[in-house]
């Protein structure tokens, strides 16, 4: 296909979906299949991290996660209202409306885990939640088309 075919492929489809009133849930660049699969693994991954590794320690009460947060004085009510925040968006990530959702939920808690791990534990291991909070920006910026679907969503129940 050559450049000028293409150009008017993409105006005419751009035409056609403004006359319509359809929205096309689609970024102006578009992103190959690679892209596409590596963002899908990397959601994977970090659901699976926060389910595993981080929610389900603190939803079983095990000592390492209990001992925190009661130095912190959260006691289990905090522990486990945290774990099932963080269950909760591990679900969310794998769910394509809420995905972008998901992440920046996500990184806010990453945020107020920083915060926590400055204040409480003198930074010991405050730069995990600064790491995890690259690949959910990058989750949240690459879905974010799934936004106006969420929108479109909600709007209609009203």
């Amino acid at each position: 296909m050559s450049e000028t075919t293409a150009s008017v492929t993409a105006s005419v489809t751009a035409a056609a979906s403004a006359t319509s009133g359809t929205v096309v849930a689609e970024s102006t660049a578009p992103r190959g299949r690679g892209a596409r699969i590596a963002l899908r693994g990397l959601q994977i991954l970090l659901a699976l991290f926060y389910a595993i590794a981080s929610a389900l320690p603190k939803l079983i009460a095990h000592p390492s996660a209990a001992d925190g947060f009661q130095e912190m004085g959260w006691g289990s009510t905090g522990m486990y209202a945290i774990g099932v925040l963080e269950l909760a968006g591990a679900v969310a990530l794998l769910i394509p409306v809420l995905q972008s959702v998901a992440a920046v939920a996500l990184g806010a808690l990453m945020v107020g885990a920083f915060v926590v791990q400055m204040t409480y534990f003198d930074g010991e291991y405050a730069v995990t939640p600064l790491v995890l909070i690259l690949p959910l920006a990058l989750i949240a910026w690459a879905r974010r088309n799934s936004n106006a679907e969420l929108l479109r969503l909600v709007r209609r129940r009203d």
